[in-house]
């Protein structure tokens, strides 16, 4: 998750420290304070607030560290979240614009549609609030807030056949910000070959990289760190938007690891320091840029929706999950999708209808689910479950890829630094840490994923691929990425109670390999099966294996001389091609990046269900507007594009009802 959307392991009990017990408490944040059409407090650009957890804690091993936060101060509240169904205003009021779900997409569509005071808009979360939450605000607390918490939708992929059958814990946001309150930051744009393959397989040259710099730059506002320090080495703050919702920012704390992994890069030619990965240009190693606030995690709730709630044509309905749309009617002859059908956690149905648009955000699990719920989807496999296909389209809930993640774990020699492998066996520091960022959001806990990251392609003259087939977007775009961390993280292996680690993940980011998300059963409560298709390609594998090779590279530049001083666990044992293949198999996971699952395609194409602009086809008043939308998974961290893509996507509303 790294945005990265978000780990596939604890990493509280793997490679930092055991969770404190407050940090699982407070999933809910109800938000009673919030008094709708309030004033806002200040300029609306305000970190997280921190309400009070007293009486809300299970006590546990981490008691003290639990009081201490509770210490946290009440700041001002001033809007209302609706909790349920009766606190929408009046049963007369008429939603031009129903959203479903408050994601990267949903919220930004939201925020943007509400921009129309003659609109009224209707939010619709599955999930709790995330206000008052603190394991949401510390960035270093990422780690904690999935997979198997009341912030997660708690799925669980299909047996992996390219995992030696494994399943995998697959994580997906249920709060409002979605995955964007539980990940892990990250901030990219992707590739310039991504957008202008987008361009291409759709028709619209609106989605190039040139047309959709104005959008890149309507989300962005760059932000210095909390500490202060100069940032001209680390970003190019030329190309950046600057009064944007959305705060973007590099590390406020360095690492020890830091000037090892720059001087490594300038070092060694296959790996080029990179001063801004957003630029278009992603390979090489450069600072991680991160959607942080004053050292706090900025999300799509904080950026795009505490600061509009005060529109009284705005309302956000939480912990009410969408089960069904319905058809309202027909339009050119076409069925009018209209209606929406949701749950209150006691399962009580309630509907509420649009007046012009329903728009579908509910991410590259929930949005083909809800699709194929509604009759919108392969006829045959709904006749399975008994459901009636409306609309017969073969492409809803297949495309899905995501990108594969293993770690590969060295020994160090850190004496006189200060690792996450420290930090998980001394309590005494996690407390001085965690005081550290109350008073001024400093250190360690205002870091949420790797200072750096590197990405890389596998040698040009390798035989995985010919020019033909290379599942990357253009020949200066990322086959694999490194996340750099200095200490241990694993997947499977447990933490060593000694010694010093630092873990180089690599993650395929052009997989070959594609799944679906098809339906248990006609129940909108079940959950979906889930098929990634992880290392489900020969090619995958390979690329695999040569990103453990890349990594075995970088890790032996002269930066770390006396530094790195062996390999670890499993690691170590893979010598060969065949030994780093079984090796990863073994050990791969995912980063939670689902996408694809409802793409979009050319206006003519038999394929895609969605036509360029983001509506369903065979169908009117309905979009999707989130990750699944993406015909080919972002060469980068995803948070990105999907912000990008919903600022378009609003103006395309905009223009569609005016």
């Amino acid at each position: 998750m790294l945005a990265f959307a978000c780990w596939p392991v604890n990493l509280f009990a793997v490679s930092q420290f055991p969770a404190p017990s407050i940090l699982k408490t407070n999933y809910g944040g109800n938000g009673s304070a919030r008094l709708k059409g309030a004033e806002a407090d200040t300029s609306c650009r305000q970190p997280t607030r921190l309400s009070g957890f007293a009486g809300r804690l299970s006590m546990g091993r981490y008691t003290r560290l639990a009081a201490f936060v509770c210490l946290s101060t009440a700041l001002p509240a001033f809007s209302e979240l609706l909790q349920h169904p009766f606190q929408l205003p009046n049963t007369d009021k008429k939603y031009d614009y129903i959203v479903i779900g408050a994601g990267a997409g949903g919220a930004v569509v939201a925020s943007r549609l509400s921009e129309i005071p003659t609109s009224n808009v209707l939010l619709i979360e599955a999930g709790p609030s995330d206000e008052g939450n603190m394991g949401i605000a510390v960035p270093f607390m990422d780690v904690n807030l999935a997979p198997n918490t009341p912030l997660d939708w708690n799925h669980t992929t299909a047996k992996q056949a390219g995992l030696n059958n494994r399943t995998i814990a697959y994580s997906r946001g249920k709060v409002l910000g979605g995955s964007t309150s539980i990940n892990f930051m990250c901030y990219n744009r992707g590739p310039k070959d991504d957008w202008n393959r987008y361009a291409k397989v759709t028709g619209d040259a609106g989605w190039s990289w040139d047309n959709m710099q104005g959008y890149m730059k309507k989300v962005e506002w760059l932000t210095f760190p909390t500490d202060g320090h100069d940032m001209n080495n680390e970003i190019d703050r030329s190309i950046h938007g600057l009064a944007g919702p959305l705060s973007l920012t590099v590390t406020s704390h360095s690492l020890n690891i830091d000037d090892k992994i720059v001087q490594a890069s300038h070092e060694l030619p296959e790996f080029p320091y990179n001063v801004d990965q957003n630029s278009g240009e992603m390979l090489g190693i450069g600072y991680t840029q991160s959607t942080v606030l004053k050292g706090e995690r900025a999300s799509s709730s904080t950026a795009y929706l505490n600061p509009v709630f005060k529109r009284t044509n705005l309302d956000v309905l939480v912990n009410a999950q969408v089960t069904k749309l319905y058809k309202t009617g027909t339009k050119d002859n076409l069925p009018l999708f209209l209606g929406v059908e949701y749950a209150t956690p006691d399962k009580e149905i309630h509907k509420v209808e649009a007046q012009k648009e329903v728009i579908v955000s509910a991410g590259a699990v929930g949005s083909p689910q809800l699709l194929l719920l509604s009759g919108i989807g392969p006829k045959d496999e709904l006749k399975a479950v008994n459901i009636t296909a409306i609309v017969d389209s073969p492409g809803v809930g297949k495309n899905l890829q995501d990108h594969p993640l293993l770690s590969n774990t060295f020994v160090v020699n850190s004496t006189g630094a200060q690792t996450i492998d420290d930090i998980r066996r001394n309590q005494t520091l996690q407390y001085e840490l965690l005081q550290q960022w109350q008073a001024n959001r400093t250190g360690t806990f205002a870091i949420g994923n790797p200072n750096l990251l590197g990405w890389g392609r596998v040698p040009d003259n390798s035989s995985i691929f010919t020019p033909d087939d290379d599942p990357s977007s253009g020949p200066h775009s990322p086959h694999f990425e490194f996340l750099i961390f200095d200490g241990f993280v694993s997947f499977f292996e447990q933490p060593p109670a000694d010694g010093h680690y630092m873990t180089i993940l690599t993650a395929l980011i052009s997989p070959v390999a594609r799944g679906d998300v098809t339906l248990k059963s006609s129940d909108p409560f079940d959950h979906p099966l889930i098929d990634p298709g992880v290392l489900n390609s020969d090619k995958d594998v390979k690329v695999m294996r040569e990103a453990v090779k890349a990594a075995r590279r970088f890790a032996s530049a002269s930066a770390w001389k006396g530094y790195i001083t062996g390999e670890y666990g499993d690691f170590s044992q893979a010598k060969t091609d065949a030994q780093i293949e079984a090796y990863a198999r073994k050990n791969t996971g995912v980063v939670y990046h689902p996408t694809g699952s409802v793409s979009m395609g050319s206006k003519n194409g038999m394929c895609a269900p969605l036509n360029p602009d983001l509506t369903v086809k065979g169908t009117k008043g309905l979009r999707v507007v989130d990750l699944s939308s993406l015909p080919y998974i972002p060469e980068a961290h995803p948070q990105g594009p999907v912000y990008i893509i919903a600022e378009r996507a609003a103006d395309l509303i905009k223009a569609a009802n005016a």
